[in-house]
């Protein structure tokens, strides 16, 4: 079966649009306070292009990791297993997003990560992150900026998972998609693509696949969101937000302020 664009995640442009590899990196968190010379730094880090196959495992945990990828198109995510190879996901990540950035100072993972579509991945070569921690000290604080805010989404879904019932939890995960997504312009009148499977949904908010079906059943009654065939629509954000206790000050929208001392 072919694979087109409704099948992953990108964002719609012009023929004529060049864009730079790192173009969302930090989009609407900090991109703005990036200088020509460290956007042109970064484009310089990205070795390749890899275009990867949905559900492959991209890192494997513990394993020796010598680059890190940033996400260009697609959904990947990361996981663990439990003994009896039962995944709980730990993390979705959308365009933008340097998915192992913790593997550059940590070599390896303690996690696996992957493909859930179709995706286009940039690798960053640690030797060349290695020189940017060298030579560009603003630059690197933007880097470990961008790990800060994985921890800050962590945080989030603990609090998510531990204290709120089902049908918040899947209303908070949404709430966060579309704030993250619009952020790099995935969203268009509360509508945005996020081709994943209600296995997947179910994975990431502690719920089996069948309580996961009824919840979204239950958000399409009341009026406040629909998924169908990968496709998200948000009726009423406001009740959405609501019922998720949800607050989107996690994800740092503006990003760092980055004053002549710290540049």
């Amino acid at each position: 079966m072919s694979v087109s664009a409704i099948d992953t995640l990108r964002r719609e442009r012009s023929p004529s649009d060049r864009p730079l590899l790192t173009e969302l990196f930090l989009k609407e968190r900090g991109r703005d306070t990036m200088t020509p010379e460290d956007i042109a730094t970064l484009e310089g880090s990205i070795d390749e292009v890899r275009a990867i196959p949905a559900r492959t495992i991209v890192v494997r945990r513990e394993e020796r990791v010598r680059s890190s990828s940033l996400l260009l198109e697609g959904v990947m995510c990361r996981y663990m297993d439990d003994r009896q190879g039962n995944r709980q996901i730990v993390a979705f990540h959308v365009p933008g997003d340097f998915v192992d950035l913790h593997g550059f100072a940590m070599r390896h993972l303690d996690h696996d990560v992957a493909a859930l579509t179709p995706v286009r991945v940039a690798m960053a070569g640690h030797d060349r992150l290695d020189r940017i921690v060298a030579g560009y000290p603003r630059l690197t604080r933007l880097l470990w900026f961008s790990t800060l805010l994985d921890a800050a989404m962590h945080r989030e879904w603990v609090f998510r998972l531990g204290r709120l019932e089902a049908d918040g939890r899947v209303a908070h995960l949404f709430c966060e998609l579309h704030a993250r997504l619009a952020m790099v312009d995935m969203v268009r009148d509360g509508t945005f693509r996020f081709p994943v499977t209600q296995i997947d949904l179910a994975e990431a908010t502690g719920i089996t696949p069948v309580h996961l079906n009824r919840v979204l059943r239950s958000l399409r009654e009341r009026g406040l969101m629909t998924f169908r065939s990968g496709e998200v629509h948000i009726l009423d954000l406001d009740a959405l937000a609501a019922l998720a206790d949800f607050d989107p000050a996690y994800l740092y929208g503006g990003g760092p302020t980055l004053d002549q001392a710290g540049s």
